[in-house]
């Protein structure tokens, strides 16, 4: 089965082939207000963990339906799993 071989279920968007489908994602995420933003070392953490999920679907959380990469971002959002995953 052709693509089958760059499978990757818990990878970000980011880390995917043909990532630029995913541009308007990337600038929306760069353009939101530094006042809603989690600060880049929380982002990280939060995408980190959210790797390591098992509900983590080529970037969509299988919890809620999100990007996972777009709700990490705001510092208001938490993971959604029933025990945050993310601990803020």
């Amino acid at each position: 089965m052709k693509g089958i071989a760059g499978f990757c279920r818990r990878c970000l968007t980011s880390e995917m082939p043909d990532n630029d489908y995913f541009k308007t994602m990337y600038e929306y995420i760069a353009g939101l207000d530094e006042e809603i933003k989690v600060s880049d070392e929380t982002y990280q953490t939060r995408l980190s963990t959210c790797k390591q999920c098992d509900n983590l679907l080529n970037g969509i959380c299988r919890v809620c339906g999100c990007f996972v990469e777009m709700r990490a971002a705001i510092a208001k959002n938490k993971c959604p799993a029933i025990t945050s995953k993310w601990g803020t």
